[in-house]
């Protein structure tokens, strides 16, 4: 049954695509008379599915706002989405799906480090544009990527939140992390000794388990003899809200802290009273706050979509995401490349997303993308933690 279902591929579109869509005039792939399309692999079913749901559903809701305005320069944006169940092997395969067979302009919206570590080699030497990854990972942030649009803050500036707060706030010492076993894990566990060290403090203890499972009772004991008084996770929402579970069974409860990357809105469902402390960083604005424009916006986009959607931190990312593809396209022009967009795109370096200015490329350097953290209240729900 597993192995049916990774064969097989989810494929979700805003709009079916008649055949003599695709055979554009334009000699740019993915660009028709009256279309743009964008691609995008990432976890649509298993353990993580929420994550690449929830960036696809803001992404389609940026995308039908634009068309309902008439899209850019005429054209209307659709979306190809297909699963690749958060495993890089399966990620290379529909990324490659996408370009050779979809033929489509620009992936937008993928999730995970281990598969944009397997992807990006094939989008770079093809110079295909990667909008708005959903991931901190570091190496996305080389120079030498410039066809990677990051629109959120590294793992490093989240770790550098998390420390700073535990140590500052809390004045916590021993503090322990629990973390994914691969690149994704390993670039959060090497922010967190960084931030430790500037502060002459090492780790407590570290657990680690394997993606996509919720093996999580050997982490748990690694940890627990050290007796951290805060745990720091990187993870997705399924391993760590069943390693929280496991600790307050066995009676013991530190502060837990928890990367964006593990889906807020997911942990909070999964750990539902439990929940109540948990501290999760994120690096787009509160997406109940209707007082900024960009939520404002964001909330109308999803209703006219899906009325049945709630606001949740991811969505909110993709819907960024989305809304930053459209405005480079508005500057790329009429007649848009792979390569004019990503030269409108670094070239500008800000956009201005509905009051919300989103910086990228060189420009990050100076003005890197906000880390907030955020608190788990009792029903579900999340505020901003009051020091930092």
């Amino acid at each position: 049954m597993h192995r049916f279902r990774a064969a097989r591929s989810v494929v979700l579109t805003v709009v079916l695509l008649a055949a003599t869509t695709l055979a554009a005039r334009s000699e740019e792939a993915g660009v028709s008379e009256d279309a743009i399309l964008f691609g995008q692999a990432a976890a649509l079913e298993g353990p993580s599915s929420a994550l690449g749901q929830r960036m696809r559903q803001g992404i389609v809701a940026a995308f039908t706002e634009i068309n309902a305005k008439g899209g850019v320069h005429g054209r209307k944006l659709q979306l190809i989405s297909r699963d690749d169940g958060y495993d890089p092997d399966r990620s290379v395969a529909q990324t490659l799906r996408l370009i050779e067979d979809d033929k489509v302009f620009a992936l937008i919206g993928a999730v995970g480090t281990p598969t944009a570590m397997a992807t990006i080699p094939i989008t770079s030497a093809k110079n295909i544009p990667f909008i708005g990854p959903f991931t901190g990972a570091e190496f996305l942030r080389d120079l030498e990527l410039p066809n990677v649009v990051n629109i959120r803050a590294s793992y490093g500036a989240e770790a550098e939140a998390w420390i700073k707060h535990l140590t500052e706030d809390r004045k916590f010492t021993r503090i322990g992390i629990f973390y994914q076993d691969d690149s994704f894990g390993r670039d959060g566990l090497l922010g967190v000794k960084r931030a430790l060290a500037r502060r002459g403090l090492e780790l407590a203890a570290e657990g680690t388990f394997e993606r996509n499972t919720r093996a999580v009772a050997a982490a748990w004991r690694m940890i627990k003899r050290a007796e951290p008084e805060a745990i720091v996770m990187v993870g997705t929402y399924g391993p760590c809200a069943e390693f929280i579970k496991l600790a307050h069974r066995s009676g013991f409860y530190p502060t837990f802290v928890n990367i964006s990357f593990v889906g807020a809105n997911a942990l909070a469902t999964e750990l539902g009273p439990e929940g109540e402390g948990v501290i999760v960083s994120q690096v787009v604005p509160f997406p109940w706050d209707r007082s900024l424009k960009l939520v404002a916006d964001y909330q109308a986009a999803q209703a006219a979509f899906d009325p049945t959607l709630t606001p949740d931190f991811v969505s909110l990312e993709g819907y960024l995401s989305g809304r930053l593809a459209a405005a480079a396209l508005e500057k790329a022009g009429p007649n848009p490349t792979r390569a004019s967009l990503l030269r409108a795109i670094n070239d500008i370096g800000r956009f201005d997303i509905s009051g919300n200015t989103v910086t990228v490329g060189t420009r990050m350097i100076d003005t890197p993308p906000r880390v907030f953290l955020t608190v788990i209240q009792k029903d579900g729900t999340f505020k901003a933690v009051d020091r930092l």
